[in-house]
């Protein structure tokens, strides 16, 4: 029997199992053996990626970050491969109520910003470096209210931009961060009313989630991988149910080079989210250095 070519990816919605079991099926009618692991938090799925249980992984743009460090310091090179078309040229908001006045980064000192999960990097991470960055100290020029919605899946949910999105309406907060896409979806559905909201911050773009490997992958395997990937075309009336679920027209090949924000979010911000983050990291390359398990 083949040995499948395994990924791992985290489980922040039940849909995951529809995609990749989806995505199973079409690779084995390209004769390629494919199989999945699925991950509670993105934690687990860094751990194991170091721990070979599986061969690439579906990252977050903070779990590759994680891999990329932890991978570094360890004497070995983790490379990013493959990308949705959705994943590139985003940025991140923080959006006010259109008669608050708010219209700059300036305008928030004395004010409270809602945020998405802590290890968000669209919601939380990337939007309070800003303010950091504005000369802003986060937790006394500027409150920082978190809506703490499944910490551990790197905000995939948008449960918390969602709430944080209900707590401006409700006029419990001052501005809310979230990533551009949501503020379009959340005016659409009718959390944010049509008219209601201002965009008084906009960050420059960045990338998202990125397909990663380490350097004992089989690169002939993986490289068939990204091939299949590539080829699926929207049009495939197989392809396209799980391309639409997985919220994406067309695989690219991957960039590492729209990442700096979150890079710099993980090394200066000050805020607890972002020390967690450099805890697991210093932790995990220890426990990989020790050779414990």
């Amino acid at each position: 029997m083949t040995t499948p070519f395994t990924l791992g990816a985290v489980a922040y919605d039940p849909k995951v199992v529809t995609i990749w079991e989806g995505f199973k099926t079409w690779l084995e009618t390209q004769d390629f053996a494919f199989d999945f692991v699925l991950y509670s938090n993105y934690e687990r799925q860094v751990e194991g990626h170091f721990r070979g249980e599986y061969d690439v992984a579906w990252n977050s743009p903070l779990a590759w970050v994680q891999v990329r460090r932890i991978a570094e310091a360890l004497g070995r090179n983790a490379s990013g491969f493959c990308m949705r078309d959705t994943d590139c040229d985003l940025t991140s908001l923080l959006v006010a109520r259109s008669d608050s006045g708010i219209a700059s980064l300036q305008d928030l000192r004395g004010k409270t910003v809602g945020v998405g999960a802590p290890d968000s990097p669209q919601a939380t991470l990337i939007p309070l470096l800003a303010l950091q960055e504005a000369g802003l100290v986060l937790g006394e020029d500027v409150q920082v209210r978190v809506f703490d919605v499944l910490f551990g899946k790197h905000g995939d949910h948008v449960g918390g931009e969602r709430d944080a999105a209900r707590a401006l309406m409700a006029g419990e907060i001052d501005a809310a961060a979230m990533i551009d896409g949501n503020h379009l979806a959340f005016t659409a559905e009718g959390t944010l009313p049509s008219g209601a909201t201002t965009i008084a911050f906009q960050t420059p773009q960045y990338d998202h989630c990125i397909f990663t490997a380490l350097d004992d992958v089989d690169p002939v395997v993986c490289e068939r991988f990204t091939e299949l990937l590539l080829a699926q075309r929207y049009d495939d009336p197989i392809v396209r149910p799980l391309l639409d679920l997985e919220g994406l027209k067309q695989w690219k090949p991957g960039r590492l080079s729209g990442f700096a924000q979150l890079e710099r979010s993980v090394d200066d911000l000050s805020f607890s989210g972002a020390q967690t983050v450099r805890d697991f990291i210093a932790a995990t390359i220890a426990e990989h250095q020790d050779g414990t398990r």
